[in-house]
């Protein structure tokens, strides 16, 4: 096998990455859906817009469509990286998948507001939801579990990566 003779360090990593293929799975299909919600999201923004007598979509029908196209690449940033991670299979997991619920969780938000066409700024009281209020712990309850674990997680991978790659600088 060439891989194996002539270049060791890829014959490695390509190994590693075999005990993670859960979690780079996971990835790849996280940022196929994102990717094709941002689409999707993309015909409904022009649909809306075309309607519109302001040629204009709904706020977060925009930020849906964006955030979604963001996060599809963001999902294949978290495949790569855990396809360097050394930790357990188990870990690896747990810090692919929770940043990857985080981010569809966040385009799903924008989508239902985007629907609803019920506010410009989610996080501005009082916090709306269609013709509903929702109580402040619940939303920054949210923000905060969302920050928590797509940083704890990204930074997971990422230590996970630099100790993988740093022996080849």
């Amino acid at each position: 096998n060439m891989l194996n003779t002539d270049f060791p360090v890829l014959s490695q990593l390509f190994a590693q990455a075999e005990l993670q293929m859960s979690s780079i799975s996971l990835a790849l299909l996280a940022a196929a859906g994102l990717l094709m919600t941002g689409l999707l999201t993309g015909l409904w923004k022009y649909l809306a817009i075309a309607m519109s007598p302001h040629s204009r979509a709904p706020y977060y029908v925009d930020i849906a469509h964006r955030s979604s196209l963001m996060y599809a690449y963001s999902a294949l940033l978290v495949a790569f990286l855990a396809a360097l991670s050394p930790f357990s299979p188990t870990m690896t997991w747990w810090a692919t998948a929770g940043p990857l619920f985080f981010f569809a969780s966040a385009v799903v938000t924008y989508m239902i507001h985007g629907w609803l066409n019920d506010t410009r700024n989610q996080l501005a009281k009082p916090y709306v939801l269609g013709k509903s209020h929702l109580p402040g712990v619940l939303v920054h309850g949210f923000m905060g579990m969302l920050a928590l674990v797509e940083i704890a997680g990204v930074a997971i991978l990422a230590v996970g990566a630099c100790k993988t790659l740093w022996p080849l600088l």
